[in-house]
């Protein structure tokens, strides 16, 4: 089976990868932030932007490769009525931990599967995550010793990493937080008899 990811995440290929999969790597080219900011204008649920965020990707990858199933991945973070992105700077990152220190949020990640252009399967995975009471000195030294990567995760912290730390308590499945729903996608591509089960 030939599969597209449309995503530039690390993580998300080295999850297919060792699930056996060996995706070709084709990142969307989309104005995800007009995109995120347009949908949150008109009042989209946190549910509804990631999985259309994944679907946009997947179907500008799928539109140039027929015939080929192609993966648009997104994540969105959901505290209260806040929906969190990506920070842009480390005082971004800070505030975003701060916000979230000893309270629980939701991990949306979505992943749409588009063919010749068209959605053929979704599926968005939750997981609420709670983080402990964390110290403005804690946070700080967290965040300039870990910038270089949790710049690229939205809440600004990567539980593969040292962002395991900030937690106290999880409800949900792994791959959702490190943002491929992976089960319930292994578990569509063997139904379809893409892959052997």
């Amino acid at each position: 089976m030939r599969l597209i990811l449309a995503s530039a995440s690390p993580i998300r290929a080295t999850l297919l990868r060792n699930a056996g999969l060996d995706p070709e790597v084709r990142p969307a080219r989309i104005d995800e932030a007009a995109i995120r900011a347009a949908l949150e204008a008109e009042g989209a649920e946190p549910r509804a932007l990631a999985d259309a965020l994944a679907e946009m990707k997947a179907r500008r990858v799928s539109d140039g490769a027929p015939g080929m199933i192609v993966l648009g991945c997104d994540q969105v973070l959901a505290l209260g009525g806040r929906v969190f992105s990506k920070p842009a700077t480390p005082g971004e990152a800070l505030s975003q931990l701060r916000a979230l220190s000893g309270r629980t949020h939701s991990l949306l990640s979505a992943v749409v599967a588009c063919r010749d252009g068209a959605p053929v399967w979704r599926h968005v995975g939750t997981a609420r995550l709670t983080m402990r009471d964390l110290s403005d000195s804690y946070l700080k030294d967290y965040v300039e010793r870990n910038w270089h990567s949790i710049r690229e995760s939205v809440g600004a912290y990567k539980l593969e990493e040292e962002g395991v730390r900030l937690v106290s308590r999880i409800e949900g499945d792994h791959f959702t937080i490190l943002g491929l729903p992976l089960i319930e996608l292994l578990t569509w591509l063997a139904v379809r008899g893409d892959i052997a089960s």
